[in-house]
């Protein structure tokens, strides 16, 4: 579904962050992105979905080269981004915030908020409050929401557990789960490397704008490098 081939992105003439990043991510994969912070994982997705602009090397989505196009148009090919630190429209409802969300279509809206709903029905309890009222889960949830309503073929979602209570961690988690089971491809970036290496079909570890290692999630879960690193050495 998607292909990165060599892609290199710097800030101005001298930061380079990413340096030649290949990876591809499968219909219908969970793929998981480590790495601490400052190593570029961020980067990498507003790359991706056009925010920043490719130095060199080519971005490949359903066999189409993307990385010139704007963002609004990558967006329409079925690319959802959730942004580090939700970037939810804090002065509309929740409804609102949701209905935007169904920028590409609005057919079906009903049934996309019911679908949304079934999956975070807090939601559901909140439609009319307005966005900024809302608990940093609550937030988050809102955000992933706003995406799937417009029914993505991948979502990318920009750390997902950032700054929640570990039973909320562990409910977000789920709903990834579930939103892949779903049919929706997904493409995570995580600092939380256990939980995203335990639901990953596929991960990769970056370091310093490189991708250090590669694998399956369970075994860069029971990779001894990894578990020094990032799961605290168990």
């Amino acid at each position: 579904m998607l292909e990165c081939h060599s892609i290199s992105v710097s800030y101005g003439k001298k930061i380079r962050v990413l340096s030649e990043i290949s990876l591809q991510v499968t219909q219908g994969e969970i793929v998981a992105f480590i790495g601490g912070n400052g190593a570029g994982k961020s980067t990498f997705l507003k790359t991706v979905s056009g925010l920043l602009k490719v130095e060199k090397g080519k971005i490949v989505f359903e066999g189409k080269e993307i990385q010139t196009l704007p963002a609004h148009k990558i967006a329409c090919l079925g690319i959802a981004h959730v942004p580090e630190g939700r970037k939810i429209f804090a002065r509309l409802t929740v409804l609102e915030n949701l209905e935007l969300g169904a920028f590409r279509e609005r057919d079906q809206l009903r049934q996309r908020l019911e679908k949304v709903f079934t999956l975070f029905p807090i939601l559901k309890d909140r439609r009319s409050q307005l966005g900024g009222t809302l608990s940093g889960g609550e937030q988050q949830m809102l955000a992933m929401g706003r995406a799937l309503m417009s029914e993505p073929k991948l979502l990318m979602l920009d750390e997902p557990s950032m700054g929640l209570a570990p039973k909320l961690v562990e409910k977000i988690f789920q709903t990834i789960k579930e939103i892949n089971s779903q049919g929706t491809t997904l493409l995570v970036v995580e600092q939380n490397a256990h939980q995203s290496l335990a639901i990953a079909h596929r991960a990769y570890v970056l370091e310093t704008g490189r991708i250090v290692l590669e694998g399956s999630g369970e075994n860069l879960l029971h990779n001894p490098s990894v578990q020094e690193a990032y799961l605290g050495g168990v």
